[in-house]
């Protein structure tokens, strides 16, 4: 995905909740394989203020996949421009104004993730964590998380075993994909404590009928922009 040349942010149309109560949103990656700059996403952030959207981007791992000083450029930018730092459970509230920023993080990189929590907390910022595999997680990474959720986060589910719909979909039906990956991951947060609002697709992978049964289960659900020339992107357009 890293070959060919990328869009610019101020580009994609889609990053940017205008508040026409879309049901599946789409966040852009600034893991460092997009070798996205600081300009870009001053750019990015400078729209949201202009327009008065909301701009969505995601990354994975703090210090691994995406550096902390981008991080720390984002949420410090974001604030200094009076951007409302949106989380997708806000999103399923309803109401959302803008300029904002919803920033997010997938996966399982707990301890990263509160390692981070000390910048998240300088600049007032509040993002959503998108969880994947929590069933595997230990009784510390989930003391972890709940201190997340207590700093003001959001916790959602990603799925039981982060695979991609479309794909399982196919080959053993949408019940199954239902009834194996989706309302377990659910359930186990739930039980835990947590109002679940909405659900981020592994890899950003969806359909329509797959968007429609999760409406079902969740208010909002999140897919990603993929900005590289010759990559089919998942985001509804």
């Amino acid at each position: 995905m890293t070959a060919g040349c990328h869009s610019d942010l101020v580009e994609l149309d889609s990053i940017y909740d205008n508040g026409d109560g879309r049901t599946v949103h789409c966040a852009m990656n600034i893991d460092s394989k997009t070798a996205l700059t600081n300009h870009a996403i001053d750019e990015a952030l400078d729209r949201a203020v202009d327009r008065g959207e909301v701009l969505e981007l995601y990354g994975h791992e703090p210090g691994r996949t995406a550096t902390l000083s981008l991080i720390e450029h984002v949420v410090a930018g974001a604030r200094d421009r009076d951007l409302a730092f949106i989380t997708y459970a806000d999103f399923a509230d309803g109401g959302v104004r803008g300029p904002g920023l919803a920033l997010s993080f997938d996966d399982t990189s707990i301890q990263a993730w509160h390692d981070m929590l000390p910048t998240l907390a300088l600049y007032d910022a509040r993002v959503t964590f998108f969880i994947s595999r929590y069933w595997q997680l230990h009784d510390t990474e989930r003391a972890m998380v709940h201190d997340l959720a207590d700093a003001g986060h959001d916790i959602e589910p990603h799925t039981v075993n982060h695979l991609n719909a479309p794909r399982y979909v196919e080959e053993h039906g949408l019940a199954a994909y239902l009834r194996d990956e989706v309302q377990p991951s659910i359930d186990v947060l739930e039980t835990d404590g947590y109002r679940v609002r909405a659900f981020a697709y592994p890899f950003g992978a969806r359909t329509a009928e797959i968007d429609d049964a999760l409406l079902e289960r969740v208010p909002v659900l999140r897919s990603l922009e993929f900005a590289y020339s010759g990559v089919v992107s998942p985001c509804p357009h």
